[in-house]
């Protein structure tokens, strides 16, 4: 039987989450303990009330979480955060948060993993934030609507693009999650075609005048890879079973 602390343990290490800076309310780790004992591995891309519920249906009680019970900021435990917490203390599930920690992992992490998916190598870091680099870029020419169908295919869903860029791709830029707005950076590292998940309305103006690819896959969809990983990664170590918590947003 695999124990709370040892997984736990083992994420911590894995992941670096003591030595990767992030948002304050990401909370990196372990958000809320249970009884110590571990049968089943849950991975969610977000917590919520119905994401709880499905895990006490499907009998997980350690969930990986890439968005954590406090992303929304200190508040009280009161409606929706009481609820959630009362679910997970009621069915004994731990919760386990890990956000750019689970971003920046060279290979468990959505952007490697979404690397991996679209075929592509040889990827390296890029785009400084919280002071590592947490996007990767590819130089690999290829034509712009062959990089649009393999994310379409990764991804499992459509993508939007504004094709203002080459219609052949020359350096690719991937940064998973809702990282559209910082479009201007992203230009100035030599990249002509960004994907990511989200971006505000004025991104798609940036992209024409900067004469970029932007491709959304949108902000779940292209965070579903890091938390999957993860627990498949957990799985045979510790002798578990492990299950994704599908519960998309529609951005």
């Amino acid at each position: 039987m695999s124990s709370l602390d040892q997984i736990v343990a083992f994420c911590n290490a894995e992941l670096r989450t003591a030595e990767i800076s992030d948002w304050d309310n990401a909370l990196n780790g372990l958000q809320v303990e249970n009884s110590g004992r571990i049968t089943k591995i849950g991975a969610a891309v977000d917590v919520s009330c119905r994401v709880l519920e499905l895990a006490t249906a499907r009998k997980v009680d350690f969930l990986i979480v890439h968005h954590g019970l406090f992303w929304p900021g200190l508040r009280p435990v009161t409606g929706s955060l009481h609820r959630q917490l009362r679910v997970a203390f009621r069915n004994d599930i731990a919760v386990y948060s890990a956000h750019l920690p689970l971003d920046v992992h060279p290979k468990l992490g959505n952007n490697a993993q979404l690397v991996a998916a679209l075929g592509l190598t040889l990827a390296k870091p890029f785009f400084e934030e919280k002071g590592q680099l947490i996007g990767l870029k590819v130089r690999s020419p290829q034509p712009r609507q062959t990089v649009i169908r393999k994310l379409e295919t990764a991804l499992g869903s459509r993508v939007r693009a504004f094709n203002f860029g080459p219609e052949k791709s020359r350096s690719i830029g991937i940064i998973t999650g809702g990282a559209g707005s910082e479009i201007y950076r992203v230009a100035q590292e030599g990249v002509d075609t960004f994907i990511t998940g989200e971006a505000p309305h004025w991104a798609a103006v940036a992209a024409e005048d900067l004469g970029l690819n932007l491709l959304l896959g949108g902000h779940y969809a292209t965070e579903t890879f890091g938390v999957k990983a993860l627990a498949a990664h957990l799985s045979p170590k510790f002798r578990l079973p492990f299950e994704f918590i599908d519960c998309p947003t529609g951005l």
